[in-house]
């Protein structure tokens, strides 16, 4: 079963929400977010390799990160500010593409009980510009592929 991404844009913040609940428990889909093997199996839409050059998933750890694809490499860095096991992520998020746009972003795990878990976010922009492009550059679909690729992996596991 695949479950919606449900995305939203607030007027007037420069925030983006979203949830999006997964056929899996919260270890396991808190694991899919921290260990950079199974992270490249899914972070992304499909077509895009991945190549991670740095994963330290720990409070005050950082990120880098690479999709690639016929057209190109996109590169992303971060700082993981805070990590709470099974429950919550604190991070930043910088596309090299757009330097100095950092968005701040919360993870929140939710268990449903029953082997289920919802995976809760908001995104903060540094400006509504900044917001408009991400939304604007297909964003929630590659969020929605992603996400689904999760869905197989999880369900394989």
């Amino acid at each position: 079963m695949t479950n919606a991404l449900n995305l939203t844009a607030p007027v007037d913040t420069l925030a983006m929400e979203f949830t999006r609940e997964f056929d899996a428990p919260v270890e396991a889909l808190f694991r899919a977010h921290a260990d950079p093997e199974v992270v490249k199996q899914w972070l992304g839409p499909r077509g895009l390799a991945m190549t991670i050059d740095e994963w330290e998933f720990r409070s005050h750890g950082g990120y880098r990160y690479v999709h690639s694809d016929e057209s190109g490499e996109y590169r992303f860095n971060g700082t993981f500010h805070t990590v709470r096991d099974n429950e919550f992520i604190l991070q930043t998020f910088e596309f090299d593409g757009a330097p100095d746009m950092v968005n701040l972003e919360y993870l929140w795990f939710e268990d449903l009980g029953g082997g289920r878990s919802r995976l809760r976010g908001r995104s903060i922009c540094p400006n509504t510009d900044a917001r408009d492009a991400l939304l604007s550059s297909g964003m929630e679909g590659g969020m929605t592929e992603g996400y689904e690729k999760l869905d197989e992996l999880l369900a394989r596991r």
